[in-house]
């Protein structure tokens, strides 16, 4: 992505970044909240402290155009924030005192920065003069974030403070999202100055979006139309750039088969004829098979992640690889492209679609459909219509699917809870997946329940958990009470960390070290938050509780009694070929 300074910018060069129109004297605190209500920023996600009281002061009087969600952890804050941004498209919003309040968010912004979620993040800090000095709860947030943000900012002045906010609205969300920081001295919110708002439409040496090449387009689309056996894998790109519409109409025209990476998900209809499903260590078989065995690899905002290529020096070496990105900064990171087709996907397969050849790829189809067989049958019928007594984390994703018809935003924590909720949900509608992908952050799937569900109240919200995750944020129980969100939380229990239990069965001879869990009773836990809750351990029960959770107007808990032992199929081993995907 662009880089972007971080240094202080002078506040000479702040001021510029605006003509004042109007102007009202004020206190930087008052200045903080009227800035975030001039970018339309009325749901923020918080927890007080000293270091950012007077800004908090200010929210009280303002309660009738900013509605702050108090959760229960600063980490609960800004993974709220992150499904709010996932859910609706907007920037999320997180507020935080200094020292521990601050450092508590970095899980979250390196969350955000790596999965591309447009965050603002703003921290109170010791007065200016105390800076340096080890002061209670000081702690240099700008250094400690400099490497998982975007951009950041430290304000010493109350004049800096609309000039920097509205450039941190405009770096969140422009070009390749990503989180961006801002850390406000006590001192600067008690002072005065004039106050008038801008709002920033560019900033000097900053171009979010690469201009796009006509040649390189046109270059892609005789690879594309000479091609025998064309594969597109696509990513989160596709959802951010609002081109699923120009997605589809260019893999519809040249009939050319897809698969997701995991942020990509919901991109493409699950029942979309083209999607093949997902590819990457627990995608699925034909897609990953396949990948070395077309002719064309043609990648749609997507980054190469590792755990979807698996071992770089065997993947698509058959293959000529076509790049489409709007960050100049993936070409060539990982996999060597023959084309890169720089800008926004939305604008360059729009400028495609026109020079693309009706196509029909039968042949090639039916490889992935004689590969989709084989998985259907040996690992995806026995997963969601299975026979042994035990209930299995797919058929209660399934059940779930039938009920919400698949069309509820499917939120999931990390682990074998993820992989099962990526590989059996259904999703018909946009930003229907959401989950932590390049970081992997347990504890994520509960918070961002709770935000997406406020980002998109008129959606079913439904979250997959693991007994683990859970835990690491169970505390957050305590937003949905008070602030009354309708979420509903499925925790699939089989009293394991069940992914590192898998590779220990795997890899490590059956060594369980640190992996099984004693777990509390969860349905007396969220009780005593005032959610209706219950606790299935037989098949027979479960089609009557998903049905009483869905029905529900109210937030929702259902914990499942799941396979203790189950894995998730199937994998392709760490450093792997994708051609060496396991069945079992």
């Amino acid at each position: 992505m662009e880089t972007i300074t971080k240094t202080k910018l002078p506040e000479k060069e702040v001021k510029q970044e605006f003509k004042k129109e109007t102007t009202v004297k004020i206190q930087g605190s008052e200045a903080v909240v009227r800035s975030l209500i001039e970018e339309g920023a009325d749901l923020i996600f918080g927890y007080p402290g000293g270091a950012i009281m007077p800004v908090y002061d200010e929210f009280y009087k303002v309660q009738d155009k900013i509605h702050h969600v108090l959760t229960r952890h600063e980490q609960g804050a800004i993974h709220a924030a992150q499904g709010f941004a996932r859910s609706s498209g907007k920037v999320g919003v997180v507020i935080a005192t200094s020292g521990p309040g601050a450092t508590n968010l970095i899980t979250g912004i390196a969350d955000a920065q790596i999965d591309s979620t447009p965050l603002v993040c703003i921290t109170g800090q010791v007065g200016s003069n105390l800076l340096g000095s080890d002061a209670f709860q000081e702690t240099d947030v700008v250094s400690i974030s400099t490497p998982v943000t975007k951009w950041n900012y430290q304000v010493t002045k109350a004049s800096e403070i609309p000039a920097v906010i509205a450039k941190a609205f405009y770096i969140a969300k422009s070009g390749r999202p990503g989180p961006v920081l801002i850390d406000i001295t006590k001192d600067a919110q008690f002072e005065e100055f004039d106050f008038s708002y801008k709002k920033c439409e560019k900033i000097r040496s900053y171009h979010p979006v690469p201009k796009m090449d006509p040649e390189k387009v046109k270059e892609a689309a005789d690879m594309i139309n000479k091609a025998k056996k064309p594969f597109v894998v696509f990513g989160q790109g596709v959802v951010l750039a609002q081109a699923e519409k120009e997605f589809k109409d260019f893999i519809e025209k040249a009939d050319i088969p897809a698969a997701s990476t995991l942020l990509g998900l919901s991109a493409l209809p699950t029942d979309h004829n083209l999607n093949m499903g997902m590819v990457g260590m627990h995608g699925h078989y034909a897609p990953n098979v396949l990948t070395n065995e077309c002719d064309v690899l043609i990648a749609i905002g997507m980054r190469f992640d590792d755990r979807v290529t698996g071992s770089l020096d065997t993947y698509a070496k058959q293959a000529k690889i076509i790049h489409f990105d709007i960050d100049p900064a993936e070409i060539d990171k990982n996999v060597k492209t023959d084309i890169a087709v720089l800008g926004t996907v939305k604008e360059t397969l729009a400028e495609l679609i026109p020079m693309i050849d009706k196509n029909k790829n039968q042949k090639w189809h039916q490889e992935f459909h004689d590969l989709r067989k084989i998985e259907y049958d040996r690992i995806i019928h026995p997963q969601t219509k299975p026979t042994q007594e035990k209930l299995t984390m797919g058929e209660v994703i399934a059940a779930v699917n039938e009920q919400t018809n698949g069309d509820a935003i499917l939120v999931s924590d990390v682990g074998q809870n993820q992989m099962m909720t990526s590989r059996y949900g259904k999703f018909n509608t946009t930003k229907s997946k959401i989950t932590s992908g390049g970081l992997g952050t347990m504890g994520f799937g509960l918070p961002a329940a709770m935000g997406a569900k406020l980002g998109r109240p008129d959606r079913e919200v439904v979250a997959f958990i693991g007994d683990g995750g859970f835990q690491m944020t169970i505390q957050e129980l305590g937003t949905i009470m008070q602030t009354k969100i309708p979420v509903k939380i499925v925790v699939l229990n089989n009293e394991f960390l069940g992914m590192v239990r898998q590779w220990q069965e795997l890899f490590f001879d059956r060594r369980y070290a640190s992996t099984v869990m004693t777990n509390p009773d969860f349905v007396k836990i969220v009780e005593g938050y005032g959610i209706k809750a219950q606790r299935v351990s037989k098949r027979e029960n479960l089609k009557d509780a998903i049905a009483d959770m869905i029905a529900s107007e109210d937030a929702y808990f259902v914990e499942v009694i799941v396979e203790k032992e189950e894995n998730v199929f199937p994998m392709i081993p760490s450093g792997a070929s994708v051609s060496d995907v396991r069945l079992k």
